[in-house]
């Protein structure tokens, strides 16, 4: 897990480094969103590939892992839950975004908030899965739903591919440096 948290620490900042203080997309941004647009369109399909990554999704899936935890006795497993989540997110938005102040439309952009929430929860489900099979599928659901979030930012004109990437490296940063520290304590 270390290495999953430096690899996510280092990419966080070779992607948001060259991109720090700017305000406009990049030409790899560009022809990334170009794609994506010609392929999803920016209607309906793209509100609903953004909607998992809401407040009003997401936090009902935390309160919920966090009761099979507890009914479980994984009383580790549901501080993961009620922390890791929650601490990415607040560390990327009053640490990082003003520190990249990468700018879109008037809002700090950089890394995507949407997706260090929901890569997050998926990155802690993960964790969380029985070994075997049903960490697999969670992964790959995950990976799966993460993706389509990412896609849907963009799409929709929220935020540039390389904030989404950025985001998906900062949540895979802070949530296996969080089970760490509750495997030591």
């Amino acid at each position: 897990m270390l290495v999953i948290a430096v690899a996510g620490a280092l990419l966080t900042l070779l992607i948001g480094l060259p991109y720090a203080g700017e305000h406009a997309a990049g030409a790899l941004d560009t022809a990334i969103t170009g794609a994506l647009v010609d392929v999803v369109g920016s209607g309906e399909l793209a509100w609903l590939l953004v909607t998992p990554s809401e407040p009003p999704v997401l936090l009902p899936v935390g309160a919920l892992v966090v009761a099979v935890c507890l009914a479980q006795r994984r009383w580790r497993g549901a501080v993961l839950v009620a922390v890791a989540p929650l601490l990415a997110v607040a560390l990327n938005t009053w640490a990082l975004k003003p520190a990249f102040d990468r700018m879109s439309e008037g809002h700090l952009v950089y890394p995507s908030g949407h997706t260090v929430s929901i890569v997050a929860v998926c990155a802690m489900v993960v964790l969380l899965a029985r070994p075997g099979v049903a960490r697999w599928v969670a992964a790959v659901a995950g990976g799966l739903v993460s993706l389509g979030v990412g896609v849907g930012l963009v799409v929709l004109g929220f935020h540039y591919p390389t904030d989404v990437l950025g985001g998906a490296a900062f949540a895979l940063t802070v949530v296996p440096l969080v089970a760490l520290a509750l495997r030591r304590g």
